[in-house]
């Protein structure tokens, strides 16, 4: 079995996990699908504790989610995050589109080498530890989209960011977002690729596969649907990098 094929079946596991940490993440929900919070009592005593957000993704990629640090992040109350910004300002969404870049076979992503990645594709370090693009001049709005780790612990840990080595990090954005569903596809599309460039790694749709010109296309058509069924009223754009 290649390396890839390992790889496209942990992000295929992982994916699921994903989409739950997305929503506890966001802290939103569907109304229509009766999503219940999970809420923790003040001394931890027979009740769940929510996991974080590297604590749903962890044991697909072989590691065990134990109990949380102190330093990862509860997806309940925010933890210590360093920002507010990125913070989503509404707690309801319908529907999340995700990207990833994994490393190529043999290699990892690397901390320090993510961080400049980001940088240079114009994302900010905020809210939960992890990067975010915001609209140009108006970052109250919240996050057009965001970039999280793959793995555990999920954020991005500064303090120990050259230590930090992952196979594949996640974009995604949830739908309505401060920009039209189609101006936020094509503001993280390019700096997914960007970064991908700037990683030597490779951007994979959330089938895992290989983002293609076809796939592309699709996505847009799609989100352009969505924009007419929900006549978004787009904004400012972010500039592109």
């Amino acid at each position: 079995m290649s390396d890839m094929t390992i790889l496209r079946i942990g992000i295929a596991v992982a994916m699921s996990l994903l989409l739950g940490a997305i929503i506890y993440f966001g802290r939103g929900r569907k109304a229509s699908k009766r999503r219940r919070d999970v809420r923790t009592d003040g001394d931890g005593s027979d009740a769940r504790r929510e996991p974080s957000l590297g604590e749903q993704l962890a044991g697909s990629w072989g590691q065990p989610a134990g109990e949380g640090s102190q330093d990862e992040l509860a997806l309940s109350d925010g933890g210590p995050a360093a920002s507010e910004l990125g913070k989503r300002n509404s707690d309801e969404f319908d529907r999340i589109v995700s990207l990833y870049i994994a490393a190529k076979a043999g290699n990892k992503l690397r901390g320090p080498d993510i961080v400049v990645a980001a940088e240079k594709a114009g994302l900010t370090f905020g809210y939960m530890d992890v990067f975010h693009r915001l609209v140009d001049g108006r970052p109250e709005q919240g996050p057009v989209f965001s970039v999280a780790n793959i793995i555990k612990p999920g954020s991005f840990e500064m303090a120990t960011i050259g230590e930090l080595e992952t196979p594949a990090i996640a974009f995604f954005l949830t739908l309505p977002a401060p920009l039209s569903a189609l101006d936020a596809w094509d503001t993280m599309l390019p700096a997914a690729q960007r970064m991908a460039e700037l990683l030597d790694g490779v951007v994979l749709d959330e089938e895992r596969n290989a983002l293609g010109r076809q796939r592309i296309q699709h996505i847009r058509d799609e989100l352009r649907r969505y924009d007419r069924q929900n006549q978004a009223v787009p904004l400012s754009k972010p500039t592109r990098w």
